[in-house]
């Protein structure tokens, strides 16, 4: 007897083997069958000439085989390119639950399988117990658990369980231990140690318990069974895949094993798509609650509202529903300051002697004074609550606040009234243009888009260009979501689509960014306007257009950005100061935070440069607004001829600096001579800044300057009285 001879089967048969011929079938170095000749007949052994008869026959036998091979491996390829093409469509086609994505692939994919039914047995993926959870353990009162644990160190627990038996049978959510595809024990031993186990006679292990009995009326029982684990991304076993009985009766082949492998491995890097999902929506929940938190702080309370609506004390009612619309608009009316008493109507007009409180009235009487109020029947509640929940939407910093918001508000207004740029445009588009006006700035940081992307902030990654214009966008949209505050709500759905449309335009054209591009559009406009001896006919070529309608919008909104720059003087410097401090706070951010010298512009230590950045931006960026603005409507001429005026202003002082700080240079250089004669220069130089310091405050026109000198001292001048005293 030959040693390599295992009579296991004989023993399985009772059949006896004597002798044998052997021969494998080959396709190229892979064997494909071995063919055996078993006990020859009157003879104790085969002979030669048996061997090359044989081969002779197997020559021929082997062709078969071959193209049995082959054909079997194309079914099987057909196999998996069909199970991972309907699976890919089914897993995409559900991303919200990873419970309906298993069932719709595995159940669609159902014929590609060869089997007769599957199970699938989803993993719980929490890693940590709740606190709660641990305390009976670590107070001695329940036994730590000591069960199955996943290689990565979670608990063996099936959150959920499918089985299908080629039609969906119902799936479980926390199945019982009991569960029939769970008891075998099968499962927990997969998820446990990750391996795949094929088992050609389940019903006769000893290790797991499978039912050797009829499941059910169809007397269907198990016989053989594939069981893999379902692997994630992270090479997390999130799940568990069973196939039981393959359909021709035979043990699953590693064929089989290969198909299933491939498919529970992209069924379980699918799993990446729910989870986004998931995370996007706790997100997105995330977002809801916070924006709730946000308008209720934002939003005008009931309090703030009856200090401009007076309903209470003027109708004597407590429940503002109980009120008629047009008694409460006639009240609203009667709260209002009179357009010429603030001057709303005139280009010099200045927020400075008005509160902040007044502000907001003067905001809802410009809506009255366009006649919009009453036609697009805007609720004096909604109205008031909105102007209110602006202004508190607007930070308290140092420019770019409610007061910077409500001048390009009224700057607008004045365009479209005094300026008398309303004939182009619809009751409905004044309404939007000025309402975005209000809204342009709303939630500024004190800091520009460049210091966004340099910081890397949230809107930097959320926004990719124009970040902050998109941010107020967003937040003025989202104020309009809230019914109690949405001034457009008895607008139709055209209409609404079109205020949006029209606040996107307006508010996003406030980047500076953007203003060269749309600055030659405008100016062709403007020279096809001049050779227009109509007014009719000038009408109809804007008002006919919408795109010509949106660039002169843009460039309206780019006016009344930068209108502070044709205020009177006396204004006009002022606001310039607090645009400069503004920019000298975000230049100590840069040097502190980002550890970055800032610009000029930005640069505190260099703020006697001011007059000339002044004259530089008049020049570079305003002039052109303003000059075809005068030449697009002679009514907006003062604004031109204000913008000249400052430039005078600016150019004077920055003049005067060069001057000082020539004739400062030159003395400087004498007295560094005589003093490096005398040993006495640190002196000179000292004396040098401090003339430094009265001719930056004397140009800057402020009594008290902040200003570092060569050595990082800081040193407060009074330029009246010139004495300087160390801090």
């Amino acid at each position: 007897m030959n040693n390599h001879f295992s009579d296991f089967v004989d023993k399985q048969t009772g059949y006896t083997t004597i002798n044998m011929l052997a021969t494998p079938v080959m396709q190229g170095k892979e064997v494909l069958a071995v063919i055996m000749a078993l006990n020859k007949q009157n003879a104790p052994e085969f002979s030669k000439e048996d061997e090359d008869v044989f081969k002779k026959y197997i020559n021929f036998v082997s062709l078969a085989l071959k193209q049995y091979h082959t054909t079997y491996m194309f079914n099987l390829e057909s196999r998996k390119s069909q199970m991972l093409l309907w699976c890919a469509n089914k897993v995409f086609e559900e991303l919200t639950d990873i419970e309906r994505q298993f069932h719709k692939a595995l159940y669609t994919i159902r014929v590609y399988l060869n089997c007769e039914r599957y199970s699938v047995g989803l993993l719980d993926m929490t890693k940590e117990k709740e606190f709660y959870d641990e305390w009976p353990v670590k107070l001695g009162e329940a036994e730590p658990y000591k069960g199955p644990k996943t290689p990565d160190g979670r608990l063996v627990v099936f959150a959920y369980a499918e089985d299908a038996y080629f039609i969906s049978l119902p799936s479980s959510r926390s199945p019982p231990a009991d569960h029939w595809c769970l008891v075998s024990g099968l499962p927990t031993y997969v998820a446990e140690n990750g391996f795949i186990c094929n088992m050609m006679n389940a019903p006769a292990d000893e290790y797991f318990t499978f039912q050797k009995e009829a499941f059910d009326e169809t007397g269907w029982t198990i016989k053989n069974v594939l069981s893999l684990p379902i692997v994630n991304k992270k090479e997390e076993i999130v799940g568990v895949a069973t196939f039981y009985n393959r359909k021709d009766g035979k043990p699953f082949d590693e064929y089989d094993e290969q198909i299933t492998e491939m498919l529970t491995q992209f069924l379980g890097w699918s799993v990446l798509n729910t989870d986004t999902y998931d995370k996007m929506n706790k997100l997105e929940n995330r977002k809801d609650i916070a924006q709730e938190m946000l308008m209720y702080q934002t939003k005008a309370t009931p309090a703030e509202i009856q200090s401009i609506l007076k309903y209470k004390e003027k109708l004597k009612v407590e429940c503002i529903e109980d009120c008629d619309e047009k008694e409460l608009i006639k009240i609203l009316r009667e709260e209002l300051p009179e357009p010429n008493n603030v001057e709303l109507y005139e280009w010099r007009f200045s927020d400075f002697p008005v509160t902040e409180h007044e502000l907001i009235k003067c905001g809802i009487r410009l809506f009255f004074e366009i006649n919009v109020v009453e036609k697009f029947k805007v609720p004096a509640e909604v109205l008031t609550r909105w102007m209110y929940t602006v202004r508190k939407g607007y930070r308290d910093i140092t420019y770019h606040n409610w007061r910077h918001g409500f001048n390009v508000g009224q700057t607008m207004f004045t365009l479209l009234m005094t300026g008398k740029i309303k004939k182009y445009y619809t009751d409905l588009e004044a309404f939007a243009m000025v309402a975005a006006a209000f809204c342009h700035d709303i939630d500024h940081r004190g800091t520009n888009n460049l210091y966004q992307m340099k910081s890397a902030a949230p809107l930097a990654r959320l926004h990719g260009s124009s970040i902050l214009e998109r941010h107020h966008l967003e937040y003025s949209k989202t104020l309009l979501q809230d019914e109690s505050l949405n001034i457009f709500q008895n607008l139709n759905k055209r209409q609404f689509e079109t205020v949006i449309h029209l606040f996107e335009v307006a508010i996003i054209a406030t980047d500076l960014a953007l203003y060269f591009k749309k600055r030659t559009m405008f100016q062709k406009i403007v020279d096809a306007i001049e050779k227009m001896e109509k007014e009719e006919d000038a009408i109809k070529y804007i008002s006919m257009d919408p795109t010509k309608k949106e660039v002169i919008m843009a460039m309206m909104m780019t006016g009344c950005d930068l209108s502070a720059i044709t205020k009177p003087w006396e204004v006009q410097s002022k606001v310039a100061i607090m645009v400069a401090n503004e920019f000298w706070e975000q230049g100590d951010l840069e040097r502190t935070v980002l550890q970055q010298n800032p610009i000029p512009m930005m640069d505190r230590n260099q703020s006697e440069q001011l007059p000339k950045l002044q004259v530089g931006f008049i020049d570079f960026v305003c002039t052109f607004v303003y000059k075809e603005f005068s030449r697009f409507h002679k009514e907006i001429t003062p604004m031109f001829d204000g913008l000249q005026n400052n430039r005078v202003e600016w150019k004077s002082r920055a003049d005067v600096y060069e001057e000082r700080m020539k004739a400062i240079e030159e003395e400087k250089k004498k007295q560094e001579e005589e003093a490096a004669k005398r040993g006495k220069k640190e002196e000179v130089v000292e004396e040098v800044v401090v003339e430094e310091v009265a001719a930056a405050a004397m140009i800057a026109n402020q009594k008290h300057v902040q200003f570092y000198n060569f050595n990082g001292t800081i040193h407060c001048l009074d330029y009246i009285s010139t004495t300087v005293e160390e801090i």
